[in-house]
């Protein structure tokens, strides 16, 4: 292991995707990582497939991509969490650990003696967070909750979708588990500020994240508009609520999207459309004036947008200097060249796959290089070296 984590001990009892993310980012950032699993069975995401990862062949392996997804850089181990010898050696494994990290819903890890209490008699420098759909109080905390729920009950379904009052219109979620992977960030911050707060006391500590309170917190601007304004924001498809441009427009042949987020770049996207004539009205000259009159300004900019190709309106708001781009799908994201540029794909070798592609994390640090070279482990595949034994209990 290398990085600025090196010789960082994490006890990873988590499973699906906020707590494996966030493990994931600390295995990246060079700490050791042992990754508790079910026998037999292991992390719930190795079963969610297909879609599997191919061989060398384009033949389905039994690895899935979702687990391959968030546990690279980790050690596998197998534990029955029921069995009381497997939970002494879960003890053992955390006393000898910086950090422990487990998503159990509440109250599961203290019918086995792993909850923070117990374990903070053995060790008192242990970090020990807790990643769970509500936090660890409050009148839902026993519920479980998962992203789609968050997204639910943060409000952000609420703002995201087609405008309100169109026909089979309905609220929708983000097409990724966003609060997930957000709340896998911020167990990263939470125990990278807890370990520095240990080396300055000797003191461990419990960190708590719950999803829907990390939700709430990511709604930033469209809560802010409710608590200071009492702005209740609606769907709006896509369209910035504050600012004119900042949305999608249909082209001659395609889509793109576009921000134009002060009033030099709407000037700009004017005189790029060969109509600068339209920033010296008085309508649309300031964004509060074309905030205030959006239902005047949209079809005149749609028409325009639809006379020219994706590739057209790219190349010219690119050169002016006003923020663009194609809406690519995931396989055009990866052929950017930009994409390619800042090398966020590696390979690396994978069992039966041969090899496996991955994004890397996106921290690029000067000194402290981060590591994406260690595939998601087997399932039990470090048993012998961590336990003793291959088959654990």
């Amino acid at each position: 292991m290398s990085g600025p984590l090196k010789g960082l001990r994490i006890l990873d009892l988590t499973r699906v995707l906020a707590g494996p993310f966030a493990t994931q980012i600390l295995a990246d950032l060079g700490a050791e990582v042992i990754k508790v699993e079910r026998p037999g069975t292991g992390d719930d995401t190795r079963g969610w497939g297909p879609p599997y990862v191919k061989d060398a062949h384009g033949n389905d392996t039994t690895e899935t991509t979702y687990f391959a997804g968030c546990n690279r850089g980790k050690k596998s181990v197998t534990l029955d969490l029921a069995d009381a010898q497997a939970q002494q050696r879960i003890r053992s494994l955390a006393v000898g650990c910086d950090v422990l990290i487990e998503n159990y819903k509440v109250g599961t890890l203290a019918r086995y003696g792993l909850d923070f209490a117990s374990l903070h008699l053995l060790h008192p420098g242990l970090i020990y967070c807790s990643i769970t759909g509500f936090g660890q109080t409050g009148p839902y905390a026993h519920r479980a909750g998962y992203d789609p729920i968050a997204q639910a009950m943060c409000g952000m379904m609420s703002v995201t979708g087609e405008p309100e009052g169109v026909p089979g219109t309905k609220p929708q979620r983000v097409g990724v588990a966003v609060v997930d992977l957000m709340a896998g960030q911020y167990a990263v911050i939470g125990i990278l500020a807890a370990l520095l707060h240990r080396a300055r006391t000797g003191e461990g500590q419990h960190i708590d994240i719950g999803l829907l309170d990390v939700g709430v917190a990511s709604m930033a601007n469209i809560a802010s508009a409710y608590l200071g304004a009492g702005v209740v924001a609606k769907r709006n498809g896509g369209v910035h609520p504050s600012v004119v441009p900042s949305q999608v427009f249909e082209c001659a042949d395609g889509h793109v999207i576009v921000a134009a987020a002060n009033d030099g770049q709407f000037r700009k996207l004017c005189e790029a459309a060969g109509r600068p004539e339209l920033a010296r009205d008085e309508r649309f000259a300031t964004n509060t004036a074309r905030v205030h009159n959006r239902a005047l300004i949209m079809p005149l900019l749609e028409d325009l947008f639809s006379s020219r190709t994706v590739a057209d309106w790219n190349l010219a708001l690119s050169k002016a200097g006003v923020s663009c781009s194609p809406i690519y799908s995931i396989d055009q994201v990866f052929d950017d060249p930009q994409v390619k540029a800042r090398r966020m794909v590696v390979e690396v070798p994978y069992g039966a796959a041969g090899t496996l592609k991955m994004t890397v994390n996106p921290i690029k640090m000067s000194a402290t290089p981060l590591s994406h070279d260690t595939a998601p482990p087997r399932l039990g595949e470090h048993n012998r070296e961590l336990l003793g034994d291959d088959a654990a209990g």
